[in-house]
């Protein structure tokens, strides 16, 4: 019970993950009393690494199939790889920040569009590049991987390719790709881009999309004091915004069965690790931490993360039940934090806890901890008893 509190107790002080909040979290559910230090003495790093191997197991079992179009099904997955920074307890010196007298942390995810759960996860520093937590190797074969230009690299590219992985990516504003052929032919007398510099031409075109091969030079890895230089070509791909009177442009490796629009429409998907972000800060609470220790902080960013595995785990029943009915991931998130303290009530029931005797819940958790506190009240009333008139 004590994990289901920190799991699902969340919501039972408004957004704030705290001790106090997740105790009386537990109070409520198993109808037990117990000290306050009694209660902290139980994050421990063994609880710390308790979460973690239960978020590891829950990620390997939970997931919420989902095809978004047939043609998605020839990818193992559809994969997107993100971070996002949030606020810590300023004496966390543990996770600098870019400003000083501050703590920030960065969350590194890799999240599963196909199977609507995480990947991979890490904690940082807020100085840490997100671009470095991404790791390349034979996982990455048959997977098509979406980014940001925060993950912007001809040489990671390359690495997916190589290991027969796929990928789309925004194309740098100051990415000047020389063409070397292309794609699809144009009616009319249309400006032929082969043999130049994709910025050179760009002003000069009119029609509605782009879809040529480019040459992106990169340096490979070094090795002792050498490192070679080295060349691949990659789908470039525009997509003209008619608003703005300029081109979207992607740089892919994905066939030509893909048209434009099918790519553009594919990279707007990032946009789902984005919410799931949103999900997080606004719904579970993550980044509402009152502790200074780096250890509860991770216990509890594991914490916020299992709240998410939970509720999409139940997501999945749900679709199983109805597979024809849609669930907005974050209408279905509010709803969730909604029925958090009910769930967690049921849980203490079937786990044999009796039902919180409610009245003496309210007096023990209401009434002043400290009998030599003293409310205004009897501070006033005091005041008066001891004024002596001259």
């Amino acid at each position: 019970m004590l994990v289901w509190s920190l799991i699902l107790g969340f919501a039972v002080d408004g957004e704030t993950r705290s001790i106090a909040a997740f105790q009386r979290a537990y109070q409520t559910a198993t109808n037990q009393t117990v000290a306050r230090s009694s209660f902290y003495d139980r994050f421990t790093p063994e609880l710390r690494a308790l979460l973690s191997d239960l978020l590891a197991h829950a990620l390997e079992e939970v997931a919420v199939p989902h095809t978004i179009a047939p043609q998605l099904t020839q990818f193992r997955d559809t994969m997107i790889a993100d971070a996002t920074v949030f606020r810590l307890h300023r004496l966390l010196t543990a996770f600098p920040a870019t400003h000083e007298d501050q703590s920030g942390a960065q969350l590194y995810l890799v999240y599963n569009v196909t199977r609507q759960t995480l990947a991979q996860f890490k904690l940082t520093g807020e100085r840490t590049h997100e671009s470095s937590q991404f790791r390349t190797g034979n996982w990455l074969r048959g997977r098509l991987f979406l980014f940001d230009l925060g993950f912007y690299s001809s040489r990671r590219f390359a690495l997916i390719d190589e290991n027969d992985g796929f990928f789309v990516s925004r194309l740098k504003t100051n990415a000047n790709p020389r063409i070397v052929g292309e794609r699809r032919k144009w009616r009319g007398r249309a400006i032929s881009l082969t043999g130049t510099h994709l910025q050179d031409r760009l002003s000069k075109l009119t029609r509605e999309h782009i879809d040529v091969t480019g040459e992106f030079e990169f340096k490979r890895r070094k090795y002792g004091e050498r490192q070679s230089q080295d060349i691949v070509e990659f789908r470039v791909v525009g997509v003209r915004n008619e608003d703005t009177d300029d081109y979207h442009l992607y740089v892919t490796n994905l066939p030509d069965e893909f048209t434009p629009e099918q790519v553009a429409a594919l990279y707007s998907l990032r946009w789902k690790v984005e919410l799931l972000f949103r999900e997080l800060k606004s719904r579970y609470g993550l980044e509402k931490f009152e502790t200074g220790d780096e250890a509860i902080a991770e216990l509890l960013v594991t914490a916020a993360l299992l709240t998410l595995v939970v509720s999409r785990a139940l997501l999945a029943v749900f679709q199983e039940i109805e597979p024809d009915v849609e669930y907005p991931e974050e209408r279905w998130a509010t709803t969730f934090r909604s029925v958090a303290q009910p769930v967690l009530a049921d849980l203490g029931l079937a786990l044999g806890h009796p039902p919180p005797n409610l009245p003496e819940l309210v007096r023990r958790e209401a009434r002043q901890p400290e009998r030599s506190r003293l409310t205004l009240n009897k501070r006033v009333a005091q005041a008066f008893k001891t004024v002596i008139w001259p």
